[in-house]
C-alpha cells in the first residue's frame, strides 16, 4: 500500500472510530483511488457502507475486494452476507456467509461465532421466504376449493329452483334449499378445518434435546465431539478454548485438535432447520 493511500485509511479509521461513516467512506474511496488493486480498501469501505445502510454500494465493494483476493477475505464475504439479507436475499447471503466462516475456521479468528450467528440467521431467513410462500399458495388453494365447493352449492340450489318454478313456494321447497345450503356449508367448514389441522401440525415448535449445544444452549449447525463423546457447536467450544484448555464438562485437558466433526448429527441438523428455520430464536 502507498504511503498516501495508508494515510487515508488511517484517517479514515480515526472517523469510523468516531461514528463519522460518511466522512470515513469518503477518505477510504480517496485511498482507493491512491491503490485500487488493495483489497482490504474495499472491505474498510464496505464496512462503513454497512454502518450507514448503503446496501448495494456495500455489496460493490465486496464483490471487488472478492475479486482481488478470494482465498483470503473472511470480511469481504461477511460483509457481503449482512447486505445481502439486508436486502432479503437468503440463499446468496447463506453461500456468503458459509464461505466465510470456513475462512474462520481455517484460522481460528476470534470472529467465529459471530459469523456463525450470521450463517444461523441466513438459514432462518431462508425458511421465512419458504415459509411466506407456502402461506401464499396455501391460502390461494383454500380460495380455489372454497370457490368450487360455492360454485356446485349454487348448481344444486339452481336445481331446486328449476323444479319448483312456476310453483308458490312450500315448506317443502324451503327446507330443501336449507338442506343444499346447510350440506355445502358444513363441507366448506370441514375443508377449513382440515387446513387448519395441518397447519398446527406444521406450527409444533420443539427443538430435540440433542440438537442443543450445551453452551450457548442454541440450535447447532457445525456439531463437533470432544474426546468424551459430548457434542458442541464448533464456534462455541472453540471460543471456549481460547480462554481454558480444558473440556467444558470433565474439567479434562483438551485442544483443538482434539475435536472431530459429527457428521451425523450435522446433517440431522441441517434437515432440521431446513424446515424449521424458527429453531434459530428457539
Amino acid at each position: 500500500m502507498s504511503a498516501k493511500a495508508n494515510s487515508l485509511k488511517e484517517e479514515g479509521n480515526k472517523h469510523f472510530q468516531d461514528g463519522d461513516y460518511k466522512t470515513a467512506e469518503m477518505l477510504y474511496g480517496k485511498a482507493i483511488q491512491q491503490d485500487s488493486q488493495n483489497p482490504k480498501l474495499f472491505t474498510n469501505r464496505a464496512m462503513t457502507r454497512l454502518r450507514l445502510q448503503s446496501w448495494e454500494p456495500c455489496i460493490d465493494d465486496c464483490l471487488r475486494s472478492i475479486a482481488l483476493d478470494k482465498t483470503n477475505n473472511m470480511k469481504g464475504y461477511y460483509y457481503l452476507a449482512q447486505a445481502q439479507l439486508a436486502l432479503h436475499h437468503p440463499n446468496e447471503a447463506l453461500n456468503s456467509a458459509m464461505t466465510a466462516y470456513h475462512e474462520c475456521l481455517k484460522t481460528n479468528n476470534s470472529s467465529t461465532r459471530n459469523v456463525s450467528q450470521l450463517v444461523l440467521q441466513a438459514k432462518k431467513e431462508k425458511w421465512e421466504a419458504k415459509e411466506r410462500e407456502r402461506i401464499r399458495r396455501r391460502s390461494a388453494l383454500l380460495a380455489e376449493l372454497e370457490e368450487e365447493l360455492r360454485r356446485k352449492m349454487g348448481t344444486e340450489l339452481r336445481k331446486v329452483d328449476i323444479m319448483c318454478e312456476g310453483q308458490e313456494e312450500t315448506s317443502d321447497a324451503r327446507e330443501e334449499r336449507e338442506e343444499v345450503e346447510v350440506t355445502w356449508r358444513r363441507k366448506i367448514e370441514e375443508l377449513r378445518s382440515v387446513f387448519a389441522i395441518a397447519d398446527a401440525g406444521l406450527q409444533e415448535r420443539e427443538v430435540p434435546d440433542y440438537m442443543i449445544d450445551n453452551i450457548s444452549f442454541c440450535v447447532m449447525h457445525d456439531p463437533v465431539m470432544t474426546k468424551n463423546g459430548r457434542s458442541y457447536e464448533r464456534s462455541t467450544i472453540l471460543e471456549h478454548l481460547r480462554r481454558s484448555s480444558t473440556d467444558p464438562l470433565t474439567r479434562d485437558p483438551l485442544t483443538t485438535a482434539d475435536l472431530r466433526p459429527n457428521l451425523a448429527l450435522k446433517q440431522a441438523c441441517a434437515e432440521f432447520l431446513e424446515q424449521n428455520g424458527w429453531a434459530v430464536d428457539y
